[in-house]
């Protein structure tokens, strides 16, 4: 067993311990649980998030013991990262990784669980959403920061930005489901784009992203939409092929 507790949480190692060994029995489920298992626990007037990983495979198992960091520990890592470099997400608490003679049998992550009063996803499949056009301009300056500092978010995705209206009417910005992260000295125009390519499928969001990443970059907004409106429907594209094909070939799941 290999468990990491963030140092500023030092007077709740015992309780820490607790809620992850009793993670099975104890805890309020958050979320469906389809693929990872998220469940709530108090601590010391923090509510603890702590994610159960999904077991993996038998390649996987050897591989996260032996060649690669596991889900956790790289969740716990990027996010203290981040902090770092004064990007917002969920405070990380710690790490639990299970080994057995095989290799990795099972991991946990925990962070402080963050009220928000969005996701991203809201924007997209609500276009009449308060103050739409705003959150979108606020959230592609977010995305700016990111790329300006290296950070490239390979799960940037939908539901993985948690949004926060703060006391100046403005709006905070939380990543989330962090084990996929690439950190770079800097990033070309073309990563740039391609890392934006998973947010949305429509085309009116796409526009304003572009006229506001085109003001805080300097570059062609002309460029940049058809830029990231190219790798947007390559995306959708790939994506709603897979779909098509798991449907077919995988259709007693």
């Amino acid at each position: 067993m290999d468990l990491k507790i963030n140092h500023n949480y030092k007077n709740s190692i015992e309780l820490i311990k607790s809620n992850i060994f009793n993670f099975k029995t104890k805890g309020k489920l958050f979320g469906d649980g389809k693929r990872n298992i998220i469940k709530l626990f108090e601590l010391e007037g923090v509510t603890m998030n702590i994610k159960s990983f999904k077991v993996p495979n038998l390649i996987n198992k050897i591989a996260y013991r032996y060649f690669r960091n596991s889900k956790a520990r790289r969740s716990f890592e990027f996010g203290t990262l981040l902090l770092e470099k004064g990007i917002g997400t969920p405070q990380p608490i710690c790490y639990l990784e299970n080994y057995n003679w095989i290799g990795l049998k099972d991991s946990y992550y925990g962070s402080e669980h963050l009220q928000c009063d969005l996701t991203y996803r809201e924007l997209v499949e609500n276009p009449e959403y308060p103050d739409h056009e705003n959150i979108l301009r606020q959230f592609t300056r977010f995305c700016y920061l990111l790329h300006q500092k290296g950070i490239e978010f390979k799960d940037h995705s939908p539901g993985n930005t948690l949004i926060k209206k703060n006391k100046d009417g403005n709006y905070d910005f939380f990543l989330v489901d962090l084990n996929r992260m690439n950190f770079h000295k800097e990033m070309s125009f073309d990563l740039r784009m391609e890392n934006l390519c998973r947010l949305t499928p429509v085309k009116e969001m796409v526009v304003v992203m572009s006229n506001e990443y085109a003001k805080a970059s300097g570059e062609s907004e002309n460029l940049i939409f058809e830029t990231l409106w190219k790798y947007t429907t390559n995306f959708q594209e790939r994506f709603h092929r897979k779909k098509r094909l798991k449907k077919r070939y995988m259709f007693w799941k």
